[in-house]
């Protein structure tokens, strides 16, 4: 007898390192995924994208998009052959990324999907609008000063 007390006592331990191990643990995985969840995009999307948008069904316009990120916060210009348009505001956070500007009227907006390098989704500003696609380009060095 003495010997299946002793299993079952060492049994009973075990069980209750265990559960304490467990009542520990799980909330740090709690904070773990909450802490995750509310963390911005790790990619910052400042930087220089070229690529088209197109206003209606037919006409299709070069466009640059000069983008500048700061805690998830977007500005900048957007400039196409139709002329220069200040960044007012947006967001940016995970993949969605929207853009509001200055249409020289009705605040325009962009709402657009990052995947790797590129930027796609639709702009509006007004009665006009249509899809964009862009693509970061390379930053240009900066000559370096003579000494």
């Amino acid at each position: 007898m003495r010997t299946s007390q002793g299993n079952v006592g060492l049994l009973a331990e075990t069980v209750r390192r265990v559960l304490i191990l467990a009542l520990i643990v799980a909330p740090l995985c709690v904070a773990t995924a909450q802490q995750a969840k509310k963390a911005p995009s790790k990619a910052s999307v400042t930087g220089k994208y070229e690529g088209t948008a197109k206003i209606g069904e037919q006409d299709t316009v070069q466009v640059t998009l000069e983008l500048t990120e700061q805690e998830g916060v977007m500005s900048g210009m957007i400039r196409s052959e139709h002329g220069d348009f200040k960044i007012t505001g947006g967001s940016h956070k995970g993949d969605d990324v929207t853009l509001e500007f200055d249409a020289g009227g009705p605040t325009g907006t962009i709402a657009l999907k990052l995947a790797a390098d590129k930027l796609s989704g639709t702009w509006s500003a007004g009665e006009q609008g249509g899809p964009v696609e862009v693509k970061k380009v390379a930053a240009q060095e900066q000559p370096k000063a003579k000494s």
